[in-house]
């Protein structure tokens, strides 16, 4: 009697990362909404090219239109914030069906792009850009 919560929707939930940003993704089967920190995706990301970025994993599965999308985003830019939404996606429609893993995978979209940015180091002016040399 522990779990006395009726949920008539399956949702799977995963994480993605890309530089700073982290976004939590809930995928539950409905008619293809996306809605990103409360706001459709096309109003939320400034760019065409970010959508189309982020919604890659829902094109190359063919499940565009199948799944309603919501996600949290925190911190970062618009870029990492896409990278992200895109790792979240992808991780949740493998969730959803295990046979999406061989077409994820073959695109790189399971793989977790770990750059960021380097840190400042003391007497330079950014992580390597030193001051200007004068010989006199």
């Amino acid at each position: 009697m522990a779990n006395n919560i009726k949920s008539d929707k399956l949702i799977y939930a995963a994480i993605g990362r890309r530089k700073s940003s982290v976004a939590r993704v809930f995928l539950t089967p409905g008619k293809g909404d996306i809605i990103v920190n409360g706001k459709k995706i096309d109003e939320y990301f400034p760019h065409k090219t970010l959508v189309l970025d982020a919604t890659q994993p829902l094109k190359v599965t063919n499940t565009e239109g199948k799944y309603d999308i919501k996600a949290n985003i925190v911190g970062g830019g618009y870029s990492g914030q896409a990278g992200a939404l895109r790792l979240g996606i992808a991780r949740s429609l493998l969730k959803a069906n295990s046979e999406n893993r061989p077409l994820l995978k073959a695109q790189g979209l399971l793989t977790v792009d770990a750059r960021v940015v380097e840190r400042k180091k003391y007497g330079l002016r950014k992580a390597r850009k030193s001051p200007q040399f004068s010989k006199r």
